[in-house]
């Protein structure tokens, strides 16, 4: 299998990711030097960021029923990763794979899953550097992205404060729908044209790290909590919450919604906005900012403002009618 990847790895060495305030972080040896390790030069004050994600093969629902390609949980898997490096506002500069399959993956299959990690690491300029890759019972795909970070830039979910404005990058549900969809309509079905089909199946197909945004609102210096949606905004929302000890209203009318999801809900039977909260692996960046701190914000960075922090550390929902409630939807919950 590494003859059938090696051309990818061919040339990275060398490769410089560079901060704001000029400090570097030197590829002197990547997976094209084939060492037990990579090996990186930092010049400069700097901090490091890492985090780790594991994606399934088998049990992966749209997977397993031919809605997603080895290459899109290859793309897959990276992205989840570097999400959580754009939304501790970093900039990064590796991410590390392992990679388990059955001995009757084909090379060609296996080379699919090892582009689209690839790609995915393109898309947000890095470069996987390497990992581990053998065989298993069944596909297991896992990886750790590693940023860096100016000292003090990091954002944290541990800063909010009563007052401060909740903002979200993007619409969410989006990979919630394609999943109800696609599990209640089946393959094929037809009930949105096939346009329509393509572009919700494209949450899960193409999901995109939003390096770009969190390093624009690491580098404003106003944004006092941050994190990504793939646990779904709800769960985003009362983890900023729990962090940093307060309390969030969120406005149903202030929450922005895709055209599909609303198609989604209405032909499924769902509830529009529990799947905008819901455990829906948007990779949006929810993050909190002063009321005076909006004018710091990049003119170009695209976000909606959906709430506010309170000093009551209940987090609710103010319907369009003024009432108040529960936050819905159902957030993602790790096993523990």
């Amino acid at each position: 299998m590494r003859t059938v990847i090696g051309p990818m790895f061919a040339g990275q060495s060398g490769w410089i990711g560079k901060l704001l305030d000029g400090a570097t972080a030197e590829l002197v040896a990547g997976a094209d030097a084939q060492d037990d390790c990579a090996v990186f030069r930092a010049s400069g004050p700097m901090e490091i960021v890492v985090g780790s994600d594991y994606v399934r093969g088998p049990k992966f629902q749209l997977y397993e029923s031919g809605h997603l390609s080895n290459f899109d949980i290859g793309y897959y898997l990276a992205t989840a990763n570097l999400s959580d490096i754009a939304a501790m506002g970093a900039l990064p500069i590796a991410l590390l794979t392992v990679v388990r399959y059955p001995r009757s993956l084909s090379d060609a299959d296996f080379a699919a899953v090892m582009a689209g990690i690839d790609a995915a690491c393109r898309a947000v300029g890095t470069v996987n550097v390497g990992g581990d890759i053998g065989t298993a019972e069944r596909i297991i795909l896992s990886g750790s992205a590693v940023g860096i970070v100016e000292p003090g830039g990091a954002l944290l979910r541990t800063g909010a404060r009563p007052g401060d404005r909740l903002c979200v990058t993007g619409p969410t549900g989006l990979a919630a729908s394609a999943q109800r969809y696609f599990g209640a309509a089946g393959p094929g079905a037809g009930a949105l044209a096939a346009e329509r089909e393509d572009e919700l199946i494209a949450s899960w197909r193409r999901p995109r790290a939003l390096v770009p945004q969190g390093r624009a609102l690491s580098a404003s210096g106003v944004v006092t909590s941050c994190q990504d949606t793939s646990d779904g905004l709800k769960a985003g929302v009362q983890s900023l919450a729990a962090a940093s000890g307060v309390g969030f209203v969120v406005d149903e009318e202030a929450l922005p919604v895709a055209g599909l999801v609303a198609e989604v809900a209405a032909l499924t039977g769902g509830d529009v906005t529990a799947t905008v909260l819901g455990d829906s692996v948007d990779f949006q960046l929810v993050f909190t900012v002063p009321p005076d701190g909006f004018a710091r914000l990049p003119e170009d960075l695209a976000f909606h403002e959906i709430g506010h922090a309170t000093e009551e550390r209940a987090v609710v929902l103010r319907r369009r009618d003024g009432t108040v409630e529960d936050l819905p939807g159902v957030p993602w919950r790790h096993e523990v």
